[in-house]
């Protein structure tokens, strides 16, 4: 069926591209046809830019200055958390393709783009909340960044520190004392990043909690530790040098300093992401190769 323009006034989208990938200069085009012809004003980040003439172009870091209304990101998991990170702020969904191998976040195929964003445009495409977590950074009583962090916040030495001390309050009720390499504090979303290999758990997106992961502690008895996401999570650092930094969604870090001191809470903002069908157990076993049988339904109650 042909597409009727509407009178009401323009939407909003921006594309965010991963540099260098043939796949976007084949794509882009037509995907710029498709929005212009369901009433799109389109804004696109200086990689999208470079495979398309007469589009607005900005910054992923002045997004945030714009109302918009749809996300497209056009390549893996860590174009997707960039995109993230840049326009929380706007509350705008977000449909991540996958250009990539992995593709926890961007779960969409290529080959699916434009029947998913015909979804979209009827109002029958699958959205999925997810939780962001507000990071803030303080060196003594004065707060010196604020950051956004979809996956983790880590607190880690560099590679030839010793061992550093590591302070934990929950809702400013101390916790422990930690003596390891680092220490992350992760959202559903990122259960499955760094702190899985650190050896925390899998958690679901859908639950409301974060995942406190201490890397390589120096005592056994330090276990992941899970608390609800409506608790305050502070991280005191404790060394000697000057060697510790802190890192957001595996971003280069932020240089520490003994005393500095890391509060994580959950944001007033959420990340909405158009999914396909496929349940979170069918993607952890496609991506972590867990295996693909499904027992028969006469099987479960025997399970």
């Amino acid at each position: 069926m042909a597409h009727t323009p509407s009178s009401s006034p323009l939407k909003v989208a921006a594309i965010i591209s991963r540099p260098e990938r043939p796949e976007v200069a084949r794509t882009v085009p037509k995907l710029l046809k498709w929005l212009h012809a369901h009433d799109y004003r389109v804004v696109v980040d200086p990689e999208t830019a470079k495979y398309c003439d007469g589009q607005e172009e900005l910054l992923r870091s002045q997004m945030s200055s714009r109302q918009l209304d749809l996300v497209i990101v056009l390549g893996g998991d860590g174009t997707l958390l960039s995109a993230v990170r840049e326009t929380a702020s706007t509350d705008a969904p977000l449909l991540g393709v996958n250009l990539g191998s992995l593709g926890f976040l961007t779960d969409v195929p290529l080959q699916s783009l434009f029947a998913m964003l015909e979804l979209i445009a009827q109002r029958r495409a699958s959205v999925e909340r997810r939780s962001l977590m507000q990071c803030e950074l303080l060196r003594g009583e004065k707060i010196v960044g604020t950051y956004m962090a979809f996956n983790d916040a880590v607190v880690n030495k560099t590679a030839l520190a010793r061992l550093n001390n590591y302070d934990l309050f929950v809702d400013n009720v101390f916790v422990s004392r930690y003596r390891a390499d680092g220490m992350i504090v992760a959202t559903p979303t990122g259960s499955t990043a760094y702190s899985l290999s650190a050896g925390g758990p899998v958690v679901m997106p859908t639950v409301h909690a974060f995942v406190i992961t201490p890397v390589a502690p120096h005592s056994l008895t330090h276990r992941p530790l899970v608390v609800p996401d409506s608790a305050v999570v502070e991280i005191l650092m404790r060394t000697d040098e000057e060697v510790a930094y802190l890192s957001l969604d595996g971003q280069p870090g932020l240089d520490l300093r003994d005393g500095d001191r890391v509060r994580c809470r959950k944001s007033e903002h959420v990340v909405s992401l158009f999914r396909t069908e496929a349940d979170f157990f069918h993607v952890l076993r496609t991506k972590m190769k867990w295996g693909e049988r499904s027992p028969r339904s006469s099987e479960v109650g025997q399970l």
